[in-house]
C-alpha cells in the first residue's frame, strides 16, 4: 500500500503519515525514472506524439500525486515527523525534476518527434503543447553542454533546499510569538470581535499546553526583553497571524502596544536560529548565476520571456510609469493624515511612526466617512458568504455547487467499520467539501476542499491549489485556503470585507482550474503565464463592491437583513480611502523584487535593509523609524525556487486586466449570463491554449486599457 500514491479521486487524508513518506515518494521515482526511460529508449524515427510527448505529461503523474499531497500538508498541517522526512526526499524530488529537461536523450527524441511532418497534423492545441514543451525544454538548460547542465542541476537542487528552509523559519518565527495581556484596560479601542477572539485563543493556547499543569503554560516567545510570562487561563492572547495582528494595529489605543507587535512582525524571518538574510542572498545568487548559464543577464530576463510583459525591463517599466502617476496621490496621503494627527493630539505636526499609521488612518476613516468597517462584520458569515458567492457564479458560469457531508480522522486512525466507501475525509475539522456540475448537462466538472481560518501548523496567507488536473469528462479537484477571522464563543466567523475580496479572489483561481476544458493537462485551467493568472482572481473582487452581488449573500446572521443603504453608501464613500498608498504598497513590493532580480550585483554584500531603503526610497512615506525589509519574510519570493520571483507586478499587471474587462459586466449587466458565460468560454475554460493576449481580445474585442483601473481607484 502507498497512501500518498493512491489513484482515488477522494483522498483518505487520515492514511497520508510521516511513516509512509519515504517508502511512497521512493516508489514513484522509480515509477518515474522507468516511465521517462521507456521515453528515451524509443527510436526518434519511429516514435510519435502520443509515445513522446503525450507520454511524457504522463510519466511524472503518481509522483506528482504524491508530492503534491505532501506538500499540501506541509503548507496546513505543519510539524516535526512529517517536515523531517519531507526534507529528506526534497534533495531526491528536486534532482529528478531538474533531470528531465537535462536530458540529452529524452530532448533528442522529442526534438526529433516536434520536427517530423506528423505535428503539422495535430490539433491547434496539441501543436501548442509540442511548442511549449520544447519551450521549456530549451528555458531549463536542454542546449548546454553536459558540465553546465550538471550545475544547473545542482543550483536546482540548492534552491529547493534554501526555499524550503526559508518558509520554514518564517513560519517558526510567527508561531514562537505571542502577547498576552491580562488587564482589560489596556485593551481600549478594540472592537468586541477582536477581544472575543483574544480571549478564546487564550483559552485554546492554554487548553492544548501541558495538560499536567495546573495552569498551563505556553511554550516561550520572544519579546522585547527576550522573555515571556506563563500564560494564564484568563486574559487575552494576541499573535502574528493576520486576524489576531490587523485589528491590534487599526484600533488599538495603547500605542506601546502597537509598537511591540509592529516590531515582532518586523522581526519575523529576521532574528537568531530565524534569520533569513543569508537565504535571500544565497538565493539570489543562486538565481543569477542559473539566468547567467542560460544565457539571460538576469533572473526576471530568464522568468519572463514567455510572460505578458517578456522581459525585467518591461515590467519594471510598467511599474516605474505607474509609480509617477501614482506618487503626489501617495504623499498628499500621508501629509493629509499627518495632519489630522497633529490636529487631534494638539501637538506639532510631525513625522509618523510605521506603528502609527494604521491606527490613525482608521481614526481618519471613521471621523471622515462616518464608517467602520466592523459594522459590516455582521453581514459576512463565512457560510453566508460562500453561499452568495456561489450564487453570483451559478448565475453567471452556467454552474452549480452543492456541499458535501465530510469526515474527520486524525492521521493514523482506522476508518470506521461502516464508513461509507464515498465519505469525503478531510485533513482538519474545519475543512468542508464541494462539488461543481455544468448546470446544463449535469457534468462533474470538479470539487473543492476550503479551509478558511489560521492555525499555528498551518502557513499565513491564502492559496489556491490544485491536487488533481481532471480531462475531459474527468473531474477535476482543488482547494483554497486561508486565515480568516475564526468563529467564536459559539457565533458563526464573522468577517471583514478585506477577508470576503480575499474569498472572492481565491474561488476565481480555483474557478480557472475547475471550468477548465482544455484536454492537454500541461495547458490546463491556472497553467497560465504568471501575469495572466491573477486576471480571473482579481475579476471575482468586484462583485464584492456590487449592490445587487452583495444582496445574495451580504445578510446579517441573526436577522438575515441586507446591508443597510446608509451603510453601504458610507462603505462605497470611503473605498478610495488612501487608495494611493494601498497601490503604492504594491508597487514597492514589484519594485524591489524587479531590482534585486534584475541588478543583483548592484546590491550584492549590502545590509539588506540599507538596500531595501536605496530601491524604495520614492515608495516608502517618509516615517520616523525605517521599517525593516520585508524581504526576510517575503513568502512569495522566496518560499519557493521561483513561485512570484521576478513576477510580483503581475497583481498590478493583472489588475489592469480585471479593472478593464470589469468594465463589460458594468456595461452589460453586472449578473448577466451572456457575459458570464462569455468570460467562461473565452478565459476560465481555456487555460494557455492560447496566448493570453489573445483570449483578452476574444473576450473584449481589444486590448486592455488602463483608465479603468485609475478610475476605480479614485486616481485617474
Amino acid at each position: 500500500m502507498h497512501p500518498f500514491l493512491a489513484p482515488d479521486f477522494l483522498i483518505r487524508w487520515s492514511t497520508l503519515t510521516p511513516g509512509h513518506i519515504e517508502t511512497d515518494i521512493r516508489h514513484a521515482l522509480e515509477l518515474s525514472k522507468h516511465n521517462i526511460e521507456a521515453i528515451c529508449a524509443q527510436d526518434p524515427a519511429t516514435a510519435t506524439y502520443d509515445s513522446t510527448f503525450l507520454a511524457l505529461e504522463q510519466a511524472t503523474d503518481v509522483l506528482g500525486h504524491g508530492w503534491g499531497r505532501l506538500q499540501h500538508l506541509d503548507a496546513v498541517n505543519d510539524h516535526p515527523a512529517q517536515r523531517e522526512a519531507l526534507n529528506r526526499m526534497l534533495p531526491k524530488v528536486s534532482d529528478f525534476f531538474s533531470s528531465i529537461p537535462l536530458n540529452a536523450r529524452l530532448w533528442h527524441v522529442i526534438e526529433r518527434v516536434a520536427a517530423s511532418p506528423a505535428i503539422a497534423a495535430l490539433s491547434p492545441v496539441q501543436q501548442r503543447f509540442v511548442a511549449e514543451t520544447l519551450a521549456d525544454f530549451r528555458q531549463a538548460g536542454a542546449d548546454l553542454p553536459p558540465e553546465l547542465k550538471q550545475r544547473i542541476a545542482a543550483i536546482d537542487a540548492e534552491l529547493s533546499k534554501h526555499t524550503q528552509a526559508y518558509a520554514e523559519h518564517v513560519l517558526d518565527s510567527t508561531n514562537a510569538w505571542e502577547l498576552v495581556i491580562d488587564d482589560a484596560a489596556k485593551l481600549a479601542g478594540l472592537p468586541e470581535s477582536a477581544t472575543a477572539a483574544a480571549a478564546a485563543n487564550a483559552r485554546a493556547k492554554v487548553k492544548t499546553a501541558d495538560s499536567t499543569a495546573v495552569a498551563a503554560v505556553a511554550a516561550p516567545s520572544i519579546g522585547s526583553d527576550g522573555h515571556r510570562p506563563p500564560l494564564q487561563a484568563t486574559g487575552w492572547r494576541f499573535t502574528l497571524h493576520a486576524p489576531s495582528m490587523i485589528p491590534v494595529m487599526q484600533h488599538l489605543h495603547d500605542d506601546a502596544i502597537r509598537r511591540q507587535m509592529w516590531e515582532a512582525s518586523t522581526r519575523v524571518g529576521g532574528y537568531g536560529e530565524y534569520d533569513n538574510s543569508p537565504l535571500v542572498w544565497q538565493i539570489l545568487q543562486l538565481r543569477q548565476e542559473k539566468a547567467a548559464i542560460l544565457g539571460h543577464r538576469h533572473f526576471a530576463d530568464l522568468t519572463l520571456q514567455r510572460r505578458m510583459a517578456k522581459t525585467g525591463r518591461a515590467a519594471l517599466d510598467f511599474i516605474e510609469g505607474l509609480h509617477a502617476r501614482i506618487r503626489p496621490a501617495f504623499l498628499a496621503d500621508y501629509r493629509h493624515l499627518a495632519h489630522y494627527k497633529a490636529a487631534k493630539t494638539q501637538r506639532p505636526e510631525s513625522l509618523l511612526e510605521p506603528w502609527e499609521v494604521g491606527y490613525w488612518a482608521e481614526l481618519q476613516r471613521q471621523e471622515d466617512y462616518d464608517f467602520d468597517e466592523e459594522a459590516l462584520r455582521p453581514y459576512f458569515p463565512v457560510a453566508g458568504v460562500m453561499s452568495g458567492m456561489f450564487e453570483i457564479a451559478s448565475r453567471l458560469f452556467g454552474i452549480t455547487i452543492r456541499q458535501l457531508d465530510t469526515i474527520y480522522l486524525p492521521p493514523g486512525t482506522p476508518a470506521p467499520a461502516d464508513m461509507p466507501e464515498d465519505a469525503v475525509e478531510v485533513w482538519h475539522p474545519e475543512c468542508s467539501f464541494y462539488e461543481i456540475h455544468d448546470s446544463k448537462t449535469g457534468a462533474h466538472l470538479g470539487s473543492f476542499y476550503a479551509d478558511w481560518h489560521p492555525r499555528e501548523s498551518k502557513r499565513g496567507g491564502a492559496w489556491m491549489n490544485s491536487l488533481h488536473t481532471g480531462s475531459l469528462g474527468k473531474p477535476h479537484l482543488g482547494l483554497i485556503i486561508g486565515n480568516m477571522t475564526p468563529p467564536v464563543d459559539g457565533k458563526p466567523a464573522l468577517l471583514t470585507h478585506a477577508e470576503v475580496e480575499t474569498i472572492f479572489h481565491e474561488f476565481g483561481h480555483l474557478l480557472h482550474g475547475m471550468l477548465s476544458e482544455v484536454a492537454v493537462k500541461s495547458l490546463s485551467g491556472t497553467n497560465v503565464p504568471w501575469d495572466f493568472v491573477e486576471l480571473p482572481s482579481q475579476i471575482m473582487e468586484n462583485f464584492c463592491w456590487d449592490r445587487e452581488a452583495l444582496d445574495l449573500f451580504a445578510r446579517h446572521y441573526v436577522s438575515d437583513a441586507p446591508i443597510p443603504d446608509s451603510l453601504f453608501a458610507k462603505m462605497i464613500a470611503a473605498r478610495n480611502y488612501l487608495s494611493a498608498s494601498v497601490f503604492m504598497r504594491q508597487l514597492a513590493f514589484a519594485k524591489l523584487d524587479l531590482e534585486l532580480h534584475s541588478r543583483l550585483d548592484a546590491y550584492l554584500g549590502q545590509d539588506i535593509d540599507a538596500v531595501d531603503r536605496t530601491i524604495l526610497a520614492d515608495y516608502r512615506a517618509p516615517l520616523k523609524t525605517e521599517t525593516p525589509s520585508m524581504a526576510r519574510r517575503f513568502n512569495h519570493l522566496f518560499s519557493d525556487p521561483t513561485g512570484y520571483a521576478a513576477g510580483y507586478y503581475s497583481y498590478k499587471w493583472a489588475e489592469v486586466l480585471d479593472a478593464d474587462a470589469f468594465t463589460r459586466f458594468q456595461h452589460e449587466g453586472i449578473l448577466n449570463a451572456d457575459t458570464g458565460r462569455a468570460f467562461r468560454q473565452h478565459i476560465l475554460s481555456q487555460g494557455n491554449s492560447t496566448p493570453p493576449e489573445e483570449l483578452y481580445r476574444r473576450f473584449m474585442g481589444r486590448d486592455p486599457e488602463l483608465d479603468p483601473l485609475l478610475i476605480r481607484a479614485g486616481l485617474a
